[in-house]
C-alpha cells in the first residue's frame, strides 16, 4: 500500500504538506479526482481527493460540511490545487480538514494532477514488484521448509511469520494441532469449533469468522473433494495479494503432505493387516518375520485382543477411536494410547481386531468417569463417539495371551463381541481350554525340533528328566534345552500343576483328533 509519505518523497515540490507540515504514513488506496460539491457517492474511502477547491472558495460552511463530508466517507487526503479558484489555502479550510481528520496536501499552481495519478501508479508498480519478490522468496523458503521432517511445524511456522501473525494447522482427523507461536494455543478450541461447522457445510472454499473480535480465515486442505485439514490464520490486517499468494502455496504444500501420509499410512496399514492376518489363523512365526521385515518392530511376546463390532458403513479408523471410549467393565485398562499406536489391526466377519501389546497399557478409568461414560452409553453409544459411526458399536477386550495363544481365544472373544450391549467396552477371560489349545498348535507349528513330543513325553514322566529323555532318546541336556525353548515360545512354566494339567488334556485331544487343528 502507497503512502503519502511515500507519494510526497516522490513528487517532490509538486506535492507539499500544507503550511510545511510534515507528510504522515497513511496508506491511500488510490487517487481520485472531482470537481463536484459532494463527490463521496463515487469514492470508497482511504483515497487522496484532488479539487481545484471551488467548494472551499465559496465560504467557510461550505467548507467544513464539504471536509465532513469526505471525513465520513474515511477519505484519507485532500489534494487542493491552487490556482484558478484560490491563490493560497484560507485558514478556514485548513481548520475544516483538521476536524474531519483529513490530511491537506497542496499541489501548486501549474502541476497537473495527472502527474500526482502518474506518481501513485508508478509506485504502486514498484510495490507490486517488491512484494512479488518478497513472495517468491518466502514461497521458496516454505518449500524448502515442507521438505525438512517437522514440515508441516516447519510451513505453519513460515507462514506465520511471513504474514507477521499466528497460524494453526487442524487435522480433519482430530490429530495434533500445527500452532505457531505458541501463545496461539488457546485459540485452538474454538478453532476447532469453527472447522467442525464449516465441514458439515460442506463450503468448499476459504471461510471469514471472529474470535475474541479477531478476524480469522479459515482454509480447508483438500485433496479432491475431501477435506483433510484446515488452515487458519490470523494477521491482524487485510491481506494482500501476495499474502494470498504465500497462503496458496502453503495450502498447496500441505496438501500434498496429507498425500504422502495418506500413502504411507495406506501402506503401513494394509501390512499390519497382512500380519495380523497372519496372528489370527495361528502363523506367528510367518508374523514374525513379515513385522521385522517390513518395519513393523518387534511383535510383543504376550498381548491382548480387542474386537470392535462394526456394522455396514463404519470406518474403521473411527471405530477403533471410539471404542477406547465407551463405557467400560470395572478393572479395564485405559486402551487410549495402545489403540492410536496400534499397527496390528484387521477387519474379519464385520469385526475389527487390533492386537494391543499386554504391557504398558494404561490405568483403568476412575469411577466418576466410568459414571459418566456408562451415563453417555445409555443412548446406544457414547455421547463421545464419532457421528459417522453407528449407533451399535460395541466392542470386547481379551486377556493377556501369548501369540499363539490368539486363535485359540479367537471364538470366544468373537461371541462375546457380538453379544456386548451396544456403547460398551466388557472384558473377556481366556477359556484354559483353549489357551492349552493354542499352546499344542504353537507346539506343533515349531519347525526346528520336535516340540510337540518332546512335551508330551516330559509330562507324562510327570517332570523326570530322566524317563522323558530315555522315551525320547535323547541326552538329557537336550531334553532341558527343548523344554526351555518350549516354556519361552508358550511364555508358561511347564512345571507349573495347572499348566500341565490343561495342557496334558489337549495333548490327548490332539493326540485322539478330537482337538481342533
Amino acid at each position: 500500500m502507497i503512502s503519502l509519505l511515500q507519494l510526497g518523497a516522490e513528487l517532490g515540490s509538486e506535492l507539499a504538506p500544507c503550511d510545511g507540515a510534515d507528510f504522515s504514513a497513511k496508506p491511500v488506496t488510490g487517487v481520485h479526482v472531482s470537481e463536484l460539491e459532494d463527490p463521496t457517492p463515487y469514492l470508497e474511502g482511504g483515497e487522496l481527493l484532488l479539487t481545484t477547491g471551488m467548494p472551499f472558495a465559496a465560504s467557510a460552511a461550505l467548507s467544513r460540511a464539504y471536509m465532513a463530508r469526505l471525513g465520513a466517507k474515511n477519505v484519507h487526503a485532500v489534494g487542493l490545487g491552487l490556482g484558478p479558484w484560490l491563490r493560497s489555502v484560507p485558514g478556514y479550510v485548513v481548520a475544516a480538514s483538521v476536524a474531519a481528520g483529513i490530511e491537506l496536501a497542496i499541489v501548486p499552481d501549474g502541476v497537473p494532477f495527472q502527474n500526482v495519478t502518474r506518481a501513485y501508479w508508478r509506485l504502486s508498480t514498484r510495490d507490486d514488484t517488491s512484494n512479488l519478490m518478497d513472495s517468491l522468496g518466502t514461497q521458496t523458503a516454505l518449500a524448502r521448509a515442507a521438505m525438512r521432517p517437522d514440515a508441516t511445524s516447519a510451513v505453519v511456522r513460515g507462514l506465520a511469520q511471513a504474514l507477521g501473525g499466528w497460524a494453526a494447522y487442524l487435522p480433519a482427523d482430530a490429530g495434533h494441532e500445527t500452532v505457531w507461536p505458541a501463545s496461539a494455543g488457546s485459540l485452538v478450541p474454538d478453532l476447532r469449533a469453527e472447522s467442525i461447522r464449516f465441514n458439515k457445510a460442506g463450503v468448499p472454499s476459504a471461510a471469514t469468522f471472529e474470535i475474541h473480535g479477531q478476524p480469522v480465515v479459515l482454509y480447508p486442505i483438500l485433496l479432491g473433494t475431501r477435506i483433510h485439514g484446515f488452515l487458519c490464520i490470523g494477521s491482524g490486517r487485510t491481506l494482500t495479494k501476495a499474502d494470498r499468494q504465500v497462503i496458496m502455496t502453503v495450502s498447496t504444500l500441505l496438501a500434498l503432505r496429507a498425500r504422502q501420509r495418506e500413502v504411507i499410512v495406506g501402506t503401513t496399514n494394509a501390512l499390519g493387516a497382512a500380519t495380523t492376518k497372519l496372528l489370527l489363523h495361528g502363523q506367528s512365526e510367518a508374523a514374525h518375520m513379515v513385522a521385522a521385515d517390513v518395519g513393523l518392530g518387534e511383535l510383543p511376546s504376550r498381548v491382548r485382543l480387542l474386537g470392535i463390532r462394526l456394522s455396514p458403513g463404519d470406518d474403521p479408523g473411527l471405530a477403533a477411536r471410539a471404542a477406547v471410549r465407551l463405557a467400560a467393565d470395572p478393572g479395564l485398562p485405559d486402551l487410549a494410547a495402545a489403540v492410536d499406536k496400534c499397527l496390528l489391526r484387521h477387519v474379519q466377519d464385520s469385526i475389527l481386531y487390533l492386537v494391543l501389546p499386554a504391557a504398558g497399557l494404561g490405568t483403568s478409568p476412575t469411577d466418576g468417569e466410568r459414571d459418566s461414560l456408562e451415563e453417555n452409553a445409555l443412548l446406544g453409544v457414547s455421547a463421545l463417539v464419532e457421528p459417522e459411526l453407528s449407533g451399535s458399536l460395541a466392542a470386547a477386550l481379551g486377556d493377556p495371551v501369548s501369540l499363539g495363544e490368539i486363535p485359540g481365544n479367537l471364538a470366544v472373544l468373537r461371541q462375546a463381541v457380538l453379544q456386548a450391549p451396544p456403547g460398551r467396552l466388557v472384558a473377556v477371560s481366556a477359556s484354559e481350554d483353549a489357551r492349552a489349545t493354542g499352546w499344542v498348535r504353537i507346539l506343533a507349528g515349531y519347525p526346528r525340533a520336535d516340540l510337540l513330543e518332546t512335551v508330551r513325553a516330559y509330562l507324562r514322566a510327570r517332570g523326570t528328566w530322566e524317563d522323558a529323555a530315555r522315551a525320547l532318546g535323547i541326552h538329557r541336556n537336550s531334553l532341558r534345552h527343548r523344554i526351555s525353548v518350549a516354556s519361552g515360545l508358550l511364555g508358561v512354566d511347564l512345571d507349573d500343576p495347572d499348566v500341565a494339567a490343561h495342557l496334558w488334556l489337549a495333548l490327548r485331544r490332539d493326540e485322539s483328533g478330537l482337538g481342533p487343528r
